[in-house]
């Protein structure tokens, strides 16, 4: 199981409801979560087999942006 950190704009309850459906539907997400108050709006997801392209796409594809942090 690896960590992967995102900076995003995701910045709200609504806007956390509306990535929901795409981050809870993928294949190899074990859990996720967007820390609102940090100025960055970190979302950490939890996965054994996803990249980080991965979860980009997935972000993206719910209308939001997602920047990689880290390696």
């Amino acid at each position: 199981m690896k960590t992967l950190q995102f900076k995003t704009n995701i910045n709200c309850g609504g806007c956390i409801a509306a990535t929901k459906p795409f981050l809870d539907k993928a294949d190899g997400v074990e859990k996720w979560s967007v820390d609102t108050a940090n100025p960055n709006k970190i979302l950490t997801v939890e996965t054994a087999q996803l990249s980080n392209e991965d979860v980009i796409a997935l972000v993206q594809k719910a209308g939001f942006k997602a920047e990689a942090l880290g390696a």
